[in-house]
């Protein structure tokens, strides 16, 4: 798939990323996965030739910029980013693509800025992951810990791309060729072989969580129409019946299955791909 590059200045810092499609055709802002980056929707986009699909590598993942490092990566933060990164495309209104914890952005987005989002497609996520409130005091500690620790921790360096692939295809069940395409535009070259791109900082637990009621909540206000699309079996971190009660609170929703893995858009493009064009194509002001 023939893909561009391009990058935008968002609030002084470079994020980069993939665009493809055509130009003038429905504007998708697709947003990837923790340590993913925008090469995950290709396998996607070859089936999706007349949107107007701009593929982004979030702050702290592929080519884009690192937040400085007294900026913390949260998700009140992620929602403001990507509204920025429409503006930086001069988008005022778009659809949204989202994978896992893009989805989850996306999802945030979705239902705080409705006046931007013309309808969203969520896959493998819905909401943010949840926790139960008594956690809350265990989940900063942990955090605090991890974070006071990570100066100490050197970056490995592999001296090819032989490993990272391999622990990308057993982590996430993927083919050998959907790990590849992660981990080329994840990795950097350095003294000695390869280091991982990504910004350290986005492997310390998470120090704050809704929970199920608040994110409930969220997924209650979207206003947008909604395509969720599940793969079968569910995820361990985002069960059944959850996920599929979550889907069944959005106002305007439908909710689709497939069998596969958690990326199952890379693992399966042709198939999502044809349930996003159905849902793009009952959108009342698709172009």
């Amino acid at each position: 798939m023939n893909a561009t590059p391009f990058e935008l200045q968002v609030e002084g810092r470079c994020v980069a990323g993939l665009r493809t499609g055509k130009p003038g055709g429905l504007k998708v802002l697709a947003l990837h996965g923790w340590l993913d980056n925008a090469a995950s929707f290709l396998p996607l986009a070859e089936h999706l030739p007349t949107l107007d699909l701009a593929m982004v590598d979030l702050p702290g993942h592929g080519f884009s910029d690192h937040l400085q490092l007294t900026t913390p990566y949260t998700t009140p933060l992620a929602i403001v980013q990507t509204l920025a990164i429409a503006d930086a495309l001069g988008w005022e209104r778009f659809v949204l693509l989202g994978h896992s914890m893009g989805a989850a952005i996306a999802s945030l987005v979705a239902a705080v800025a409705s006046e931007r989002v013309q309808a969203l497609v969520s896959i493998e996520a819905l909401g943010g992951l949840a926790a139960p409130a008594n956690e809350t005091v265990q989940r900063l500690r942990t955090h605090v810990d991890a974070a006071m620790k990570l100066e100490t921790k050197q970056l490995r360096v592999f001296p090819d791309l032989t490993a990272p692939v391999r622990a990308r295809m057993m982590v996430n069940q993927l083919s050998e060729a959907s790990a590849r395409l992660l981990v080329e535009r994840g990795v950097k070259e350095v003294d000695g072989g390869w280091t991982w791109r990504s910004d350290p900082r986005l492997m310390l637990p998470t120090a704050v969580r809704m929970t199920e009621d608040q994110v409930c909540d969220v997924v209650s206000a979207i206003q947008c129409p909604v395509q969720v699309i599940y793969a079968t079996p569910a995820q361990a971190y985002f069960p059944e019946p959850e996920r599929s009660q979550r889907a069944a609170l959005l106002p305007d929703g439908r909710l689709h299955t497939l069998a596969g893995h958690h990326h199952v858009h890379m693992d399966d493009p042709e198939a999502v791909a044809d349930i996003i064009r159905r849902f793009i194509s009952t959108l009342a002001d698709a172009s």
